[in-house]
């Protein structure tokens, strides 16, 4: 199970709402992902305060994964499904990037979300080279396979 919010600022700043739950329904189910978690749209100022409190890093990103199976000490039952963790994505980002890559909106925070979901199934790249890095191919091809390539 998972759940797709927006902060209190995101609130009404996508349209497509619907269509961004339906393609996150096909991706996870394409994934075949098995455990619960959250996706939460924020701005550029929410993302860059866990940025700075959680990574050190004190500027804004596009999407932060926090995975709970990073964090041994996190308990696990076998009558549970398994919480992978919590994405955050900011809207700010998302649409200076699909401005920057010439993609519709839609495209891109599609592009954005199923890159945190791969972090959250323990995909992780070094660099963003889409040409040799084995998670952002596959993420390029998820996307080609379901449509969401303009």
């Amino acid at each position: 199970m998972y759940e797709l919010s927006f902060s209190d600022i995101q609130e009404g700043r996508i349209e497509n709402v619907d269509e961004l739950s339906s393609r996150l329904a096909k991706m996870v189910e394409s994934l075949d992902v098995k455990g619960d978690f959250s996706m939460t749209f924020v701005t550029d100022a929410e993302i860059r305060d866990l940025n700075r409190e959680y990574r050190d890093k004190d500027e804004a990103t596009d999407v932060l994964t926090f995975r709970l199976k990073d964090d041994s000490s996190f308990p696990s039952f076998d009558f549970m499904d398994e919480e992978l963790g919590d994405v955050f994505i900011s809207i700010d980002a998302v649409s200076r990037n699909a401005e920057t890559f010439s993609v519709p909106l839609t495209e891109e925070l599609t592009r954005v979300m199923l890159h945190g979901l791969l972090h959250l199934l323990g995909y992780d790249h070094e660099t963003n080279d889409f040409s040799t890095e084995k998670m952002l191919i596959k993420q390029e091809n998820i996307l080609s396979a379901l449509g969401y390539k303009a």
